[in-house]
């Protein structure tokens, strides 16, 4: 997989780790191992910039999910988590304010890096056409990003 981190915020970020992350999640997804997504880190005037052009919404916001191609199943084959089973892709950006991720850390009694990778994971699933707009799109999509975060730490933590 090709993922690109641009850190352009000013704040040290471990870039590294969360492209590591991004591997690990579209791998667990089933996404083509040629598939491309870039994560851009930003600021807050900068995110708040994106997320007033494109949400229509004032002040920064934690993570913007920016699709670019529609996934597409390979011929003869469905997805299934591990199989790599879409077509190569150019996903599109995840983008990330580590300053208001930060805060939320603080909020809920975790690390900005534990932040970082909790909006990251959703970003991506974002990207891969998740959304928890309904309920029943909420349960599944927090569910789904609540096993990949496990499954994250489980990795993480081996030697």
């Amino acid at each position: 997989m090709s993922i690109e981190v641009a850190n352009e915020s000013g704040v040290e970020v471990d870039e590294s780790s969360l492209a590591k992350l991004a591997g690990h999640v579209l791998g667990r997804m089933g996404i083509h191992p040629l598939a491309e997504l870039s994560i851009l880190i930003v600021d807050e005037a900068a995110m708040s910039q994106l997320h007033e052009k494109w949400m229509g919404e004032p002040g920064p916001t934690d993570v913007l999910a920016f699709p670019m191609d529609e996934l597409r199943p390979s011929p003869g084959g469905s997805r299934q988590e591990g199989d790599a089973q879409l077509d190569p892709a150019l996903l599109g950006d995840v983008v990330l304010c580590p300053q208001v991720a930060a805060k939320q850390a603080t909020e809920a009694g975790h690390s900005t890096r534990e932040e970082l990778e909790l909006l990251c994971t959703h970003g991506i699933l974002h990207l891969l056409g998740y959304d928890h707009a309904e309920p029943e799109e909420h349960a599944e999509m927090f569910g789904l990003q609540g096993e990949l975060l496990d499954a994250w730490r489980e990795v993480r933590r081996e030697p």
